[in-house]
């Protein structure tokens, strides 16, 4: 994506139209002519299918949510109910959980019930494994173009996808949906194509695929709000009709079930699992946690997530006008994830975008000041990848009786964002001193000021 930024005569900076675009077909056109690209990205997904198929000749344990995933399919088509009871009566034994999705959850997850329960681990990782290299290699789209002289090592997108790809495989998010057989990795590319792709480009399909994953876990409809807030409002409409015909289909086909699930099932978030559990990663958690579970914890936490959205907005709005449509996106992805009542560890998938931008920006800075972006990017990188949330005492209410000091670092994720908002407030406005004071306060300050924010600064 190629952005420039330039001035007007009153001082205001605005970012063109950009004028280049991920085009997936071309994309996909100069991968067919890497043949050691596409050995390398398929030989992982292709070894999970291999991987589920002799899991289901050995009768191994694999993936406990894509097992549920699979029930909840199999006892639609069965006709029996989904959430009369606390499981499924087709679950296998070491997979006993309640379905918790949307109805229409189960509708999609049909193909999953055509084959064994392994197999449809092996096939969902295999999507999953996809799914994470399209949206690094979505990121990478979004990035503003190098210029000429400039940093050029996403310039070869094939090579960073591929090193990204294996990278983000460490990642604490992404081995654990992998491993349970989540379904986070395929939501987030659903969404990032959507919002960087496909409607970016103005196409009448804009908002459907973000419909689509809200119809299967309910928080990215939050992203519908975000497409109307950055002006693309008939994208968010048509978002929001997908959502609500999906909705309507499951109530023609299980009205019992569709009537339950929005009665019943979805305000019982004791059924998705103890909210101040340490995998938790969400603000609920963290004010549970910390209060012993006080009765008011929960609208105290969301309170504190309301005034978030102040700030969250702004942020949003500010990198939409400067053209960082990804920067603007992962924004709002960060805040679901602490307002949700629920955000698991492995929710946070979202994370390896944002490590592509913040790598992306490496570069943008002085030797003296570079030290803090590396420290930054690294310490963000580190939070995910060293499994610190692992260490901790956990279950059986141990994190009811924490010290401060393990509250903090069992919170390690939901602090992350925070600091970040923090960092990048700090350092706008200690900028803004600095080119004040510099240019005694003339609209030539602020424009420099302007345009160093607008690229990444």
């Amino acid at each position: 994506m190629t952005r420039t930024v330039s001035a007007d005569p009153n001082g205001d900076v605005s970012a063109s139209r950009p004028q280049h675009r991920l085009s997936l077909r071309k994309s996909l056109a100069r991968l067919s002519v890497r043949p050691r690209s596409i050995l390398i990205l398929s030989v992982i997904p292709l070894v999970a299918i291999g991987f589920g198929i002799w899991g289901w000749q050995h009768e191994w344990v694999l993936g406990v949510d894509s097992a549920v995933y699979r029930a909840g399919a199999e006892t639609l088509l069965n006709g029996d109910p989904l959430y009369d009871a606390n499981t499924l009566p087709v679950e296998p034994w070491w997979a006993l959980l309640p379905f918790t999705y949307p109805p229409t959850a189960a509708l999609l997850f049909v193909p999953l019930a055509l084959v064994p329960t392994q197999v449809a681990w092996g096939l969902l990782t295999a999507v999953s494994l996809l799914a994470l290299a399209l949206c690094v290699r979505i990121a990478i789209g979004a990035l503003p173009k190098p210029s000429a002289d400039g940093p050029r090592w996403w310039a070869s997108p094939a090579r960073s996808t591929i090193a990204f790809f294996l990278v983000f495989l460490g990642l604490e998010p992404v081995w654990r949906t992998i491993f349970l057989g989540q379904i986070n990795l395929i939501l987030m590319a659903l969404v990032m194509l959507d919002i960087l792709v496909i409607g970016a480009r103005g196409s009448r399909w804009g908002g459907v695929l973000v419909g689509v994953a809200a119809a299967v876990k309910l928080t990215p409809i939050v992203f519908l709000g975000h497409l109307f807030i950055t002006g693309r409002r008939m994208d968010a409409v048509r978002g929001l009709i997908t959502f609500v015909v999906m909705q309507g289909l499951m109530f023609l086909i299980i009205p019992h079930d569709a009537a339950r699930y929005w009665t019943y099932t979805l305000p019982d978030t004791g059924r998705i699992g103890p909210v101040h559990w340490a995998g938790n990663q969400s603000l609920n958690a963290l004010m549970n946690r910390f209060t012993e579970l006080a009765p008011w914890a929960s609208k105290a936490a969301m309170g504190i997530g309301a005034l978030l959205a102040i700030p969250a907005i702004w942020l949003v709005l500010r990198f939409h006008r400067k053209g960082q449509a990804l920067a603007a996106m992962l924004v709002t992805a960060f805040w679901i994830l602490l307002i949700s009542p629920i955000s698991w560890t492995h929710h946070w998938v979202w994370v390896a975008p944002l490590v592509v931008l913040l790598v992306s920006r490496l570069p943008q800075t002085t030797p003296a000041t570079a030290w803090k972006r590396w420290l930054g990017t690294f310490a963000v990188f580190f939070v995910f990848i060293s499994c610190v949330l692992l260490i901790l005492p956990n279950g059986r209410n141990v994190e009811l009786h924490w010290k401060v000091w393990q509250n903090i670092l069992g919170s390690a994720y939901i602090f992350m964002p925070l600091v970040l908002a923090l960092a990048l407030a700090g350092r706008w406005w200690l900028l803004r001193r600095k080119r004040h004071s510099a240019s005694g306060g003339n609209a030539v300050g602020d424009n420099d000021e302007h345009a160093e924010i607008a690229t990444g600064g």
